[in-house]
């Protein structure tokens, strides 16, 4: 996983930094209230992308699956 930015040229999303490869697929949040994260944050999301790259992660199904067992109790 990897957090990129970007804005909307065109109809189309121009991601700042390394291209993604053809094919990437991608989640799109769009806000038109712009944040800046602090150092801490930005910390605390490196850590927790690192801990999807070791496996350590949720599928979307299984969190569904979570938020669908807390829901009906």
């Amino acid at each position: 996983m990897r957090v990129a930015r970007g804005k909307v040229k065109g109809s189309t999303i121009v991601v700042e930094g390394d291209p993604l490869p053809d094919g990437t697929e991608v989640t799109v949040w769009a806000d038109a209230v712009e944040f800046e994260l602090d150092e801490a944050s930005r910390d605390l999301l490196s850590a927790a992308d690192a801990s999807i790259d070791r496996g350590e992660g949720l599928s979307m199904e299984q969190l569904l699956e979570r938020l669908r067992r807390i829901r009906a109790a």
